[in-house]
């Protein structure tokens, strides 16, 4: 049987249940997953700012990691053309293109840097997201908008001022809006003696920050916490508490990030809590392994649980955006399966009939409920998978991978 063929006897299927798979595909293509940069050069960046820092980690040497914005924007390319639909790049400010000769340091770094980006956006019609780095620089050895020194937080002010100027930019450009997502790695190795003075300066310098004119339907600011990291194991002063709160008191985003939890915390469970109270949130979908160890994101019970939320709660109202660095693989293939992983999950969600899952909740029928549930498992989802990849002309199935071995031979393997 053909890809169509196995498609219409799927859509039969699922149209048993009431579900419409042609819909559930028209849906699924009008959702863009934001696509991260730093997974094509373990988080190296542009401005030579030196080794990775912050409390984060990215393991392995595996060959062919691009070296400079030429090979990054080729490797991006080559991801995005064997993922189907439409999607977004989300860059980090470190990932800033200085003419030769030119360098400016964090607080003084301007649209002009990130020209070629919006040209590579504009020429593929694509989105950009963007991130203020508040790591990996000398300034933010100890401390960045909570530091006590008033000229280190005055530094990390001025970068994310920037950032915020550079977001408009984008927006402005590409007629979409840029989310842009603070993460700060403040924090402490040991049991603190002051929690509330840190977490003051960064409320200080957060507002400083938000005090400057921008446009708010252009420029979506979210603050994103995190439950620890190396060197900051017993405290961090970005917590969940205190950005949920601060992101309500100023209208600004909360991100959830699926890694920055206790381990027993899912994300799934806080997305329809916060939509609730948030007109948007932002998400970075992750695969923790113990901790926040960014592992590719997989076809999991959590990844689907999460696609489940955003689809219940309104696609429209839920930034997404991944965050992964493996440098032990291909860094294409982590790209690529992940950003497949996260859509396959999507389609699942968008292929439940959830009208009639809710309403056997609401009438207390947990038995049909519970087998129905586990019914759909088997349903021939990657029928429906593999036809939305040939009608959006990305290979299906397992055939995109000879074009990343081809690839990893004929450029990977060149760069030494």
């Amino acid at each position: 049987m053909t890809i169509k063929e196995r498609y219409e006897a799927a859509k039969e299927s699922y149209k048993s249940l009431g579900v419409d798979t042609d819909q559930a595909l028209l849906a699924l293509k009008q959702i863009p997953v934001s696509m991260h940069c730093w997974q094509g050069d373990d988080v190296t960046g542009f401005d030579g700012a030196g080794a990775l820092s912050g409390g984060i980690q990215t393991t392995g040497n595996y060959p062919g990691r691009a070296r400079g914005p030429k090979e990054l924007m080729e490797d991006m390319d080559k991801a995005l053309s064997l993922i189907p639909g439409k999607h977004r790049i989300n860059l980090h400010a470190s990932y800033g293109i200085f003419e030769k000769g030119e360098w400016v340091d964090r607080d003084q770094l301007e649209p002009k840097h990130f020209a070629k980006w919006v040209e590579f956006a504009k020429e593929r019609g694509i989105g950009i997201d963007f991130n203020p780095t508040l790591f990996s620089h000398p300034k933010a050895e100890s401390a960045t908008l909570s530091s006590e020194d008033p000229q280190i937080r005055a530094f990390w002010i001025r970068h994310v001022q920037a950032c915020i100027r550079i977001s408009q930019y984008f927006a402005e450009e590409l007629n979409t809006p840029c989310t842009m997502n603070i993460w700060i790695p403040d924090g402490f190795k040991d049991i603190p003696a002051d929690r509330t003075s840190p977490r003051a300066r960064l409320k200080d310098s957060l507002d400083q920050i938000l005090s400057m004119d921008y446009d708010k339907s252009k420029v979506y600011v979210a603050v994103e916490s995190k439950v620890f990291g190396i060197g900051m194991e017993s405290c961090t002063v970005g917590s969940h508490e205190f950005y949920m709160n601060y992101a309500s008191k100023n209208d600004i985003l909360c991100l959830l990030d699926s890694g920055h939890y206790h381990p027993t915390e899912v994300v799934s469970d806080k997305i329809s809590s916060m939509l609730l109270f948030f007109d948007k949130v932002a998400l970075h979908v992750t695969r923790p392994v113990r901790w926040d160890s960014d592992h590719v994101v997989l076809f999991d019970d959590e990844t689907k649980e999460i696609a489940k939320e955003i689809v219940r709660g309104g696609a429209d109202r839920v930034l997404l955006a991944l965050d992964f660095f493996d440098a032990s693989i291909n860094r294409l293939s982590a790209w690529v399966v992940g950003m497949r992983n996260m859509q396959k999950a999507l389609l699942n969600a968008l292929l439940l009939p959830n009208e009639k899952l809710a309403a056997l909740q609401k009438s207390r029928n947990f038995t049909e409920l519970m087998m129905l549930q586990e019914e759909l498992k088997l349903y021939p989802m990657g029928d429906v998978w593999n036809y939305f990849c040939e009608l959006n002309g990305v290979p299906a199935k397992e055939d995109w991978f000879p074009q990343i071995t081809a690839y990893e031979k004929e450029v990977l393997a060149n760069r030494k």
